[in-house]
């Protein structure tokens, strides 16, 4: 393959995403962040489930039972509040707009992009429930975990889905492979 038609490729792959991704984000500011439902759904999931971990790791646990503030945490402390941009359905997206961008047989992608996104979420629940913990224990470390440490664990999460998707079930069309 010659260096233009591989460069072709990569920005028609590029492009593709970013093109996705644009209409991920339209839709989502448009219609679904007005609606409501899918942010208080992922984040009402996310909640119990670390809240289900915070018990079983031997904590007192509290959630706000006004839908609308989205506080929980461990007894004794400010709790951990939960804001739309917090749930992952940004993460989410970015992961399936790659996959669905990316060259590759749609049988595989039609359970690839269910269970990557399904991953993201548990991890986003260990992220949650470790931040609720790290508020009682050191809350003067939520801020540096919250916007840099937790950030680069996700994204790296997604960065190795990503390359699982491109070795193992992306077609190799798009990339260069010494023989």
């Amino acid at each position: 393959m010659n260096k233009s038609s591989l460069d072709r490729r990569a920005f028609s792959f590029i492009g593709f995403f970013l093109g996705l991704y644009l209409l991920w984000v339209i839709l989502y500011y448009f219609l679904i962040q007005p609606w409501g439902k899918l942010d208080a759904l992922v984040i009402n999931d996310a909640s119990l489930w670390s809240l289900f971990l915070l018990k079983h790791l031997g904590f007192h646990t509290f959630i706000d039972p006004n839908p609308t503030i989205r506080t929980i945490g461990i007894d004794g402390t400010s709790g951990l509040w939960i804001g739309d941009p917090c749930d992952g359905l940004a993460l989410f997206a970015m992961f399936a707009c790659f996959i669905i961008a990316y060259p590759g047989n749609w049988k595989h992608k039609f359970w690839f992009i269910p269970i990557g996104i399904t991953a993201i979420h548990f991890l986003n629940i260990s992220r949650i429930t470790l931040l609720c913990i790290i508020v009682q224990k050191k809350p003067s470390w939520l801020e540096f975990n919250h916007t840099y440490l937790f950030q680069i664990i996700m994204y790296g999460f997604i960065f190795s889905l990503w390359f699982i998707w491109i070795k193992k079930f992306g077609s190799r069309k798009i990339i260069h492979e010494p023989k």
